[in-house]
């Protein structure tokens, strides 16, 4: 029998430890349960509700406020209202301007929901369904915010949305047109940033990355996430302390680190450029002049390749001019629905 020399069983065990390492490390490392925490329900304000749509828990805000689907059924005969989808990192407090003007407009309600995975929503485990579908995928939010227009009694709506949010507001229009009356998109992440590429997804998915994906999303918590909303400002002097206490809010809440890790690996470069010309409604696409993070360019080429888009540029304000400048941007839509007139509703 050969003899193995003894510096190549060296070579052999050292080779063996260092991939042991990437593939053994992630389960020693030892994962502290979150601190602080409690459940959305005991965090919700009076402004909000739960509701059950597509067997997960979502958390709903309304204009006028508190107003569940029962009661939203029962004060009118359905019809057109108004669905406002956040960013990545957000929750529906950040429509609190513009969800109070559209409420005094025309239409039969405004409501806006903490998408799964940010807020007060629930945070399901992806393989909970039992089926194909992510409660955290694209596919899923179309389907809450459709789940949303049926529970509230709504036949048509309003679709506002913000960054990834207007990206998902296109992909309802698509989805299922009929129902969609016009769409008002700001800063829409439309051509790149709605999230990872289709090659990281597999390694994102092995056991390793699962085990302590959610401690990488904590860094949230901390500096990282501090920065990452001052940069959505042009002046990050500017934001409301009502506005911060609301990011800050979903923080709070039991799991929210494993959330935001299933909404990460399940989030997908946007795809939409191919699909744009089969949008057909009247679009308000509305960005922040300073935006850093969707810039001017991308939209105005977005409301230049729509059918049927105005485009609004607004001075000295970043990617949440809903926030930042919100005066100027509720001006702005009032002005964009007026100029439609009452065939919007139709």
């Amino acid at each position: 029998m050969a003899v193995v020399p003894f510096r190549i069983k060296v070579s052999l065990w050292l080779l063996g430890f260092l991939l042991a390492v990437p593939l053994l490390g992630p389960f020693l490392v030892p994962i502290a349960p979150l601190r602080g925490v409690t459940s959305a329900e005991a965090l919700a304000g009076p402004e909000g509700v739960f509701v059950r749509v597509e067997g997960v828990t979502l958390h709903v805000e309304t204009w006028p406020p508190g107003l569940t689907p029962e009661a939203a059924q029962a004060r009118a005969k359905p019809g057109v209202g108004v669905v406002m989808l956040h960013g990545f990192g957000s929750q529906t407090r950040t429509w609190r301007h513009l969800g109070a003007a559209l409420a005094d407009a025309e239409f039969a309600l405004a409501l806006a929901f903490d998408r799964p995975g940010f807020g007060l929503s629930e945070r399901p485990a992806a393989g909970s369904w039992g089926r194909e579908r992510n409660p955290y995928g694209p596919e899923a939010q179309v389907a809450y915010a459709l789940g949303l227009l049926d529970a509230y009694g709504l036949e048509r709506a309003l679709l506002v949305g913000h960054s990834a949010g207007g990206a998902l507001a296109l992909q309802v229009a698509l989805a299922a047109p009929e129902r969609v009356v016009g769409l008002v998109l700001v800063s829409p992440a439309v051509y790149q940033g709605g999230g990872a590429p289709a090659w990281t997804r597999p390694i994102l998915s092995t056991p390793q990355l699962n085990r302590i994906g959610p401690l990488f999303m904590r860094a949230f918590a901390g500096e990282p996430g501090e920065n990452f909303l001052r940069a959505a400002y042009h002046d990050p002097g500017a934001l409301d302390p009502l506005d911060e206490a609301a990011y800050r809010r979903a923080l709070r809440v039991e799991d929210w680190d494993r959330g935001l890790w299933e909404l990460v690996k399940a989030s997908r470069e946007p795809d939409l450029a191919p699909l744009l010309p089969r949008v057909s409604q009247r679009t308000l696409v509305l960005t922040g002049a300073q935006d850093a993070i969707v810039s001017v360019d991308q939209s105005r080429r977005l409301a230049n390749e729509l059918a049927s888009a105005s485009f609004v540029t607004l001075d000295a304000c970043g990617h949440v001019a809903h926030e930042e400048c919100a005066s100027a941007t509720v001006a702005a839509v009032l002005a964009w629905l007026s100029d439609q007139g009452p065939r919007l509703l139709e």
